[in-house]
């Protein structure tokens, strides 16, 4: 399940809006050009975790692990991700959407059981 298509499309847009999540509140917390700074650094870092650390051969991703990793390394990466994207969004003032989008990375990762087992083995 945690391979199907239209899952690997809602992790995919949770990805995106985490990404953005930390890169609005990034935005605020500087002035004048650490704005930029702020937001396109912290993207651009929490982008490159996502993308670096990786376990071999996990279904769900391109399979490539450009630093290997444990499986329960990356699912603490992930929760780490998405627990700072959440709290990003609850503390730019949007509570409700907070809840809306911790709501639906824990259905995800409900839903994707079989992957987390499978990283917790790996």
């Amino acid at each position: 399940m945690g391979s199907n298509p239209v899952n690997l499309a809602i992790r995919f847009l949770l990805e995106i809006a985490a990404l953005f999540a930390l890169g609005s509140w990034a935005w605020r917390q500087g002035s004048g050009w650490t704005r930029y700074v702020f937001a396109f650094g912290l993207v651009i870092l929490v982008g490159a975790i996502w993308s670096t650390f990786a376990v071999p051969d996990d279904p769900s991703r391109s399979g490539s692990a450009p630093i290997p990793t444990l499986g329960i390394i990356r699912l603490f990466i992930e929760l780490a991700i998405f627990a700072s994207a959440t709290w990003a969004i609850y503390d730019s003032g949007s509570v409700k959407l907070s809840w809306i989008f911790a709501a639906i990375v824990t259905v995800h990762y409900v839903i994707s059981y079989d992957r987390i087992l499978w990283l917790l083995t790996h």
